[in-house]
């Protein structure tokens, strides 16, 4: 039985790290924590079966030991990897480690990364497994990130002290966060038997091209004992699998992209071939939900590409929801962009419609303006809408052709994803395959043509069809094709952005089914959802900041014809901390209620520099979609930015406990000020509020309507 004879202690940026290597040159990963390693029990069973850097499963191999079903463990080659080397290094992001393990059986060389980053407690991780013996292997599975003992920290039951926060996620419900115990994940443990196993999994999945149509690729565990937290994002743009469940006593968390059992997924190694995992990144805090996203927060940050969009800021205007709907035409757009001008905004953006006459959903694909809609030309609205010093954009959804576009009635079936035979389509489209060089090309005319052509400076790039498990074409598996073709578009955006550094590209599939950040380290800016009723807007944008950062994640405003003062408030108060897609027919709304747009838009402009640099704070926890009240915030260096809703019920009171929202910008001598900043003076009637209990102080809110929302600021003035 094995026995652990050398020990690797790694303690960088709060992350403390522990690798034991074992009598067989084996690798163990036995501590990935906030704080120091307290030592594990000296099994030899459990040390040679389990706590794997990586899980690696080839076909027609062997996986002895633990019953696991369905379970990602004790794979094969990965129980059988020796431990080669490490490589400890420092670049200009952090410290670097480079682990080299290799298996002689199977002839599988893994070499593993580990990039820390420093100012954040978070670690970027991918492996990478080479075919180095004479025989042709069949990958069906490899982790980005395996770590055995989740819950091994403090000594009462997991059941008593494990949580998981994640967030499902679908259309027009998006950011819908849950906080479950292992029980209710049904993997309690019942008994206090170390030797206790089941065939369950608690599973997160994605299978397909929209990555986030179900959950987001991310999580939170948190042990309360023990107060350390343990978060995840899964970087990546298509199907991803996370897992948690048990192993000879102890609870794993196993987080890979596709898999043959959830994504059919695998792909041949011929001698010398290698496959890359996607990237994860997995990070440390104590147990608290906030500090925990603070951390990820600024690891997004550091990860995304550098852009002006994301230090600037700018208002966008779209004329889509609840405005034109897909139905664009000169005469409609030129009063809109008066208005948009009038009242602040800086982006003008032409959404669906502009490139057909009358139904359009199964035309597309060639994306040339309509004259019928457009009888100057669509460069005559986009130069209006500059000389009204706006920049414009327009709408695209480049990843598909309709089956009636005549364009696609022309070219080969390798254009499109093909599965027995057929192509593939889904709500009237076909999905290009952007493997092809014949549709980068094709993809590539359309971008040069609107940004040289028609003169825009952004694109709303939407992507509105699911094609499934992937395609058969030129690939091992359909998941391995639909792999390559995600990485192909990855590397095709990256070619864009190169071309054209100051064009802001929008992500936006369905709203915000594909919020990933291997889209997001790209792309600068996020449509969040495409939620109509502003009141469930509400819940999707006070948790926004969990799933990205402030300053990427664009939320709807958009003031009904009919509403009235306050429900043009908290349509602004929904996007004021985040990013402004300001909507909605303007030009028809009274003069006080586009008073209070401008002056929403005006306070964004003051604030914004503050927003692209703030922590996210939860001082109600999230919300959910039954609460009443809830609230989010953006914390500064010297202040708070609240956001505080109300959607009915009877209590029109609500109480915020403030010590976390100003701990670390307390000084002696000073105390908490709050005061109401939009909007500033209108409707105060409707509104009252005070600090009720200087020690711990505590800010109690009365809204005297049943649905309303406000935006107040914290901050610390001196105690005369």
């Amino acid at each position: 039985m094995a026995k652990i004879i050398n020990q690797i202690n790694i303690e960088e940026d709060g992350i403390y790290l522990v690798f034991g290597v074992t009598d067989e040159e084996q690798l163990k990963l036995l501590h990935f924590s906030s704080g120091p390693f307290g030592g594990i029990e000296d099994n030899g069973q459990y040390i040679q079966e389990g706590f794997q850097l990586v899980q690696v499963n080839f076909s027609g191999y062997n996986r002895p030991y633990e019953k696991h079903g369905n379970k990602h463990i004790v794979t094969a080659p990965g129980y059988l990897l020796k431990y080669v080397g490490m490589k400890d290094e420092r670049n200009g992001i952090g410290r670097r480690l480079v682990i080299t393990q290799q298996d002689s059986l199977t002839g599988a060389k893994v070499v593993s990364y580990l990039q820390f980053y420093t100012g954040t407690s978070t670690v970027r991780m991918y492996h990478e497994v080479v075919n180095e013996g004479e025989e042709t292997q069949t990958l069906e599975y490899i982790s980005s990130f395996y770590y055995l003992g989740i819950e091994k920290e403090g000594k009462t039951s997991s059941d008593e002290k494990m949580k998981l926060t994640y967030a499902c996620h679908g259309w027009q419900k998006e950011m819908n966060f849950r906080t479950v115990t292992f029980p209710q994940m049904g993997l309690g443990q019942t008994q206090p038997t170390v030797n206790q196993r089941t065939s369950s999994t608690f599973e997160l999945t994605n299978t397909g091209n929209w990555s986030t149509k179900k959950y987001l690729p991310m999580g939170y565990l948190e042990n309360m004992e023990a107060d350390c937290g343990l978060y995840w994002q899964i970087e990546h743009n298509g199907s991803w699998h996370a897992e948690i469940s048990d192993e000879n006593g102890h609870f794993y968390l196993a987080l890979s992209g596709p898999t043959e059992v959830q994504s059919h997924w695998f792909k041949i190694l011929q001698p010398g071939e290698r496959f890359t995992t996607v990237p994860v990144a997995v990070g440390v805090s104590t147990a608290d939900f906030d500090r925990a996203m603070g951390q990820l927060t600024r690891y997004r940050r550091m990860i995304r590409r550098p852009n002006k969009d994301n230090e600037n800021l700018p208002v966008i205007f779209n004329d889509y929801m609840n405005c034109l709907f897909g139905d664009p035409t000169t005469e409609k757009e030129i009063p809109l962009i008066d208005a948009a001008a009038e009242i602040g905004c800086e982006y003008y953006v032409i959404d669906a419609g502009w490139y057909a006459p009358g139904e359009w959903w199964d035309s597309v694909g060639e994306w040339q303006q309509c004259r019928e809609r457009f009888p100057g030309g669509i460069e005559e609205v986009t130069a209006y809408i500059r000389e009204k010093g706006m920049i414009p954009g327009l709408w695209l959804e480049l990843e598909v052709m309709g089956i009636n576009c005549e364009k696609a009635k022309r070219v080969p079936d390798d254009w499109f994803f093909v599965r027995h035979g057929k192509r593939v389509f889904d709500r009237s489209r076909y999905q290009l395959d952007f493997r092809n060089p014949a549709v980068i090309e094709h993809v590539d005319e359309v971008v040069d043509r609107v940004v040289n052509q028609y003169g825009v400076g952004y694109i709303k790039m939407d992507y509105n069809i699911e094609p499934g498990i992937g395609t058969e074409l030129h690939a091992d598996s359909v998941g391995q094709g639909l792999l390559e073709h995600e990485r192909a578009y990855l590397a095709w955006l990256d070619g864009v952005f190169e071309k054209y550094p100051d064009l802001v590209i929008e992500n936006c599939s369905s709203g915000g089914l594909r919020t990933d950040y291997a889209m997001l380290s790209r792309y600068s800016i996020q449509s969040t959802s495409d939620q109509e009723d502003y009141r469930n807007y509400a819940i999707i944008a006070a948790n926004a900041c969990a799933g990205l950062t402030p300053e990427q994640a664009a939320v709807w405003s958009y003031p009904q014809r009919d509403g009235d003062e306050e429900e043009t408030v908290y349509n602004m108060v929904n996007a004021l901390l985040l990013r402004i897609h300001q909507s909605g027919h303007i030009p028809q709304l009274s003069v006080e209620r586009k008073a209070l747009v401008k002056e929403g838009i005006d306070y964004y402009k003051n604030i914004r520099q503050d927003i692209r640099l703030a922590q996210p704070v939860w001082p109600l926890g999230l919300a959910d979609s039954l609460d009443h009240w809830f609230a989010s915030a953006l914390k500064t260096e010297e202040k708070v930015y609240l956001a505080l809703w109300r959607r009915g019920g009877e209590d029109d009171t609500c109480q915020i406990p403030l010590a976390k929202l100003i701990s670390g910008i307390n000084l002696a001598g000073h105390k908490a000020s709050v005061w109401l900043a939009y909007p500033a003076k209108a409707l105060a009637e409707h509104v009252e509020y005070e600090i009720v209990d200087e020690t711990e102080p505590i800010l109690t809110v009365n809204y005297h309507k049943p649905v309303m929302a406000r935006i107040f600021e914290v901050a610390m003035e001196c105690d005369s």
